[in-house]
């Protein structure tokens, strides 16, 4: 049997997770991508299949005070904008997509940076 890339292994982690985890209008998903510039977040309603807000950190909100979108300190930034924004459109609690990433380092530090915003998971 031929070894699977990591990015593989992954995306198998991520549908299994995405089998029993879906956003409703009241309890939202907050989903996570990372790659090794960058990290995304993004709130979604599966029922409607829309995005109701998101943030990375490419956006000038984010990178104001960053050197590195790739990084811890990026993922604050974004989890706590992402968190804020989702508390401004009257989002209260949500769903924690972790995407298939282990729940260490940057995936950790968004959540955490949410949850400071406001956000309950």
């Amino acid at each position: 049997m031929p070894k699977l890339a990591s990015n593989e292994v992954r995306l198998r982690i991520h549908q299994r997770i995405r089998k029993t985890l879906s956003g409703t209008p009241v309890r939202p998903r907050l989903a996570v991508f990372r790659s090794n510039k960058h990290i995304y977040a993004q709130v979604i309603d599966d029922a409607k299949g829309t995005t109701l807000t998101a943030a990375s950190s490419l956006e000038a909100d984010a990178k104001k005070d960053l050197k590195n979108g790739g990084n811890v300190a990026a993922a604050k930034a974004v989890g706590k904008l992402v968190g804020e924004r989702a508390k401004a459109r009257g989002i209260d609690a949500v769903l924690f997509d972790r995407g298939g990433y282990l729940y260490h380092g940057r995936v950790k530090a968004l959540a955490e940076a949410a949850r400071e915003a406001g956000l309950k998971f």
